[in-house]
C-alpha cells in the first residue's frame, strides 16, 4: 500500500481551513494541522486573536489530527506591519493581506514545513490551481463571490506544485453544510475581516497608526489649488475617500482624487474628477508570456473585474475610478491570473 502523503493545514479558526482538513482527511492524506501566532498586540478580528487558535485546535481535535501552533510574529512585524505603516507615511494604500500571503503563508510557512518533511501545504481560501499547457495557474473560485484569488496572485510553480486548495471548488454554502454535517466547532463562524491586526472598533486603523507614526496635519485644496478645508491626518486619506475631508456639500460632494503627504495637501474634488483612462503602474509581472490583448482587470481584493489592455501601464476601455497607490492590480483571462502590477500616483 502506497503511504499517505503527509500534508499541512494552515488552520486560522474559521470553518473554511477547517472544512480544508476533512476533506483532505476523507481524501486519504495523513493530515496535520498548523496555526500560526502572528500578531501578538491587541485584535478582535481576522485570523489573529486567541479564540481562532483555540477553535482551529479544537477542530483539530474533533477531526483527531496533531495540531501545532508556529510563532511567526517577528517575520510578520517585518514583512507585513511595518510596511503597512511606511505605505500610510507615503500616502500610499498598502494591501497586508496579499504581503501576509507572499512572505508568511507561502514562503516562512511554505518552508517550514518543507522542512519538517511534509509533502504538501493547503490553506482553506475559496482559489483553484488549474493545469494548463503553459504550466499551473491561479484560477478563481467555483465561488466567485468568496473569490480569494487576487491576493494569491503572487504564487510562482514551485509553491504550486507542492499546494492545495480543497475547498476552491465548492460554494460557501456548500462548505458549511460540510461543517454542520461534521459537527465542527466552527460550522457557523462568521467570516474574518481583512487586516487583522487593526480593530474593528471605531477609528481602529487611525489608533493604530497614530501609535505607530507622526500624523500630518494639512490642507484639503480644490483642483485650482485654492484651500477649502483643514485636515488632521493626511496619511489617513485614500484615493476615492470621501467622508471625512471637513468639505460640506451634499449637492456637490468632494472626493480625494490625489493624497500628498509630502506637501501636507489633500486635493478634492468631483466623482467625475476620480475617474481616468489610463493608470500608471509598477512592478510589473506576467504569469508566463505578456499579453497585451483586452483582459479583465481586477484592483481590489473584493472589486469587480474591468477590461483593459495593459502596456507598461493599465489602459482602461471605458474611464475608470482611480486605483490609490500601492494596491495591487490583477489580470485575469478566463478567469485565471495572468499578471499583476502595483498602482503608481498619478
Amino acid at each position: 500500500m502506497k503511504k499517505a502523503e503527509k500534508i499541512l493545514v494552515a488552520m486560522s479558526g474559521g470553518v473554511d481551513s477547517s472544512v480544508a482538513a476533512a476533506v483532505l482527511i476523507k481524501e486519504g492524506f495523513d493530515v496535520t494541522g498548523v496555526t500560526m501566532k502572528l500578531w501578538g498586540g491587541s485584535s478582535d478580528t481576522g485570523c489573529c486573536s486567541v479564540s481562532d487558535v483555540i477553535d482551529a485546535r479544537r477542530v483539530a481535535d474533533q477531526l483527531e489530527i496533531p495540531h501545532h501552533v508556529f510563532n511567526f510574529g517577528d517575520e510578520f512585524d517585518t514583512h507585513v506591519v511595518e510596511p503597512y505603516v511606511e505605505a500610510h507615511a507615503i500616502g500610499e494604500t498598502p494591501n497586508p493581506c496579499i504581503e501576509c500571503n507572499r512572505h508568511i503563508k507561502f514562503d516562512k510557512l511554505f518552508r517550514r514545513a518543507h522542512a519538517l518533511g511534509f509533502d504538501l501545504l493547503a490553506t482553506g481560501h475559496h482559489a483553484q490551481i488549474a493545469q494548463e499547457t503553459n504550466g499551473l495557474r491561479i484560477k478563481r473560485a467555483e465561488d466567485h463571490a468568496k473569490d480569494q484569488s487576487y491576493v494569491l496572485h503572487m504564487l510562482n510553480q514551485d509553491q504550486l506544485q507542492k499546494l492545495r486548495f480543497p475547498i476552491g471548488t465548492m460554494t460557501k454554502k456548500h462548505v458549511r453544510e460540510i461543517a454542520n454535517s461534521l459537527s465542527l466547532q466552527t460550522a457557523d463562524k462568521a467570516d474574518s475581516q481583512d487586516v487583522c491586526f487593526i480593530s474593528r472598533t471605531k477609528g481602529g486603523r487611525q489608533l493604530f497608526l497614530q501609535e505607530r507614526l507622526e500624523m500630518t496635519s494639512g490642507q484639503v485644496i480644490d483642483t485650482t489649488g485654492t484651500q477649502i478645508a483643514e485636515i488632521d491626518a493626511v496619511e489617513m486619506v485614500t484615493i476615492g475617500q470621501r467622508k471625512g475631508l471637513g468639505v460640506s456639500g451634499e449637492t456637490n460632494p468632494h472626493y480625494a482624487i490625489d493624497v500628498n503627504v509630502q506637501q501636507a495637501t489633500v486635493t478634492a474634488g468631483s466623482k467625475e474628477d476620480l475617474f481616468c483612462q489610463q493608470t500608471p503602474i509598477a512592478n510589473l509581472h506576467w504569469v508566463g508570456e505578456a499579453d497585451h490583448g483586452t483582459l479583465h482587470v481586477q484592483t481590489s481584493a473584493h472589486g469587480k473585474t474591468y477590461p483593459a489592455r495593459i502596456d507598461q501601464r493599465v489602459i482602461w476601455e471605458e474611464p475608470h475610478m482611480k486605483v490609490a497607490p500601492g494596491q495591487s492590480i490583477v489580470f485575469y483571462k478566463n478567469n485565471t491570473v495572468v499578471g499583476s502590477a502595483i498602482a503608481k500616483k498619478h
